[in-house]
């Protein structure tokens, strides 16, 4: 009887015990105001480049990009220049095209690494000591002089020149990305203006010297798009290619 009596009271206790609450439910959240959604796809649409879209024949008119980028470079000759898209070449921006020169000759693998020269970038209206002009075809023959081509980029005195067809096609051999050629042709065309001619491919499978005409072949070498290779100086025998220009 008493444990009859102690097993019902412990019933009894349990009868009383608060039950489990259930697990709560999120709320979700509302949706965005037709304001929020306007301002979301404006910033997403900023974030996608629309493609660079060039004629033949350009304005023959610049624009130059404004402001000037930090010295580039620890010790050397200073050299200033600016940078100037023809009128006419739709989607691409003078401070973005600026923005890709600047990055390229800052790299400690370009000609500003090793000591020898410090380059800067200057707007308009300021003392320069070359252009890099970002060209249509048929203006690029005009800058470069030499006559019927509209393939490739050159140097011409003070003038170096980047044909807008090889900044958005790059050329079909290259073997490396779009980016890696766009640096090639900047340090190339460059190099010339700092006093360096034209390399030949040292050997099969090694990387190309940047002053090899790396546009028009590569004859066996890696493309590369660098002055300095592992922090020195690489270079190749002397001389130019008889390559005949590619087809576009």
């Amino acid at each position: 009887m008493r444990i009859a009596l102690t097993v019902a009271l412990l019933l009894l206790a349990g009868c009383g015990t608060t039950p489990p609450r259930p697990p709560a439910v999120a709320t979700p959240a509302p949706p965005p105001s037709p304001a929020a959604r306007s301002s979301t796809t404006a910033a997403i649409e900023k974030t996608i480049e629309k493609p660079i879209e060039y004629p033949e024949r350009g304005a023959g008119t610049w624009l130059v990009a404004a402001g000037q980028s930090r010295v580039a470079g620890r010790a050397g000759r200073l050299m200033r220049y600016r940078v100037a898209v023809e009128r006419g070449i739709r989607n691409v921006d003078p401070a973005a095209f600026a923005s890709a020169v600047d990055r390229t000759l800052a790299d400690p693998r370009s000609w500003t690494g090793d000591g020898q020269w410090r380059l800067r970038r200057v707007g308009p209206g300021s003392a320069y000591d070359f252009t890099v002009y970002l060209a249509t075809p048929a203006t690029r023959d005009k800058l470069c002089a030499t006559g019927y081509d509209r393939y490739t980029s050159c140097r011409n005195g003070a003038s170096v020149v980047i044909n807008v067809a090889r900044w958005v096609h790059g050329v079909p051999h290259y073997g490396a990305e779009l980016e890696l050629y766009r640096q090639y042709v900047v340090n190339h065309e460059v190099g010339h203006r700092l006093g360096n001619g034209h390399e030949k491919c040292p050997e099969r499978g090694r990387p190309a010297p940047v002053m090899q005409q790396q546009t028009l072949g590569l004859h066996g070498c890696v493309a590369n798009a660098w002055p300095l290779v592992d922090g020195e100086r690489y270079r190749g025998p002397s001389g130019a290619y008889d390559d005949p220009l590619p087809k576009r």
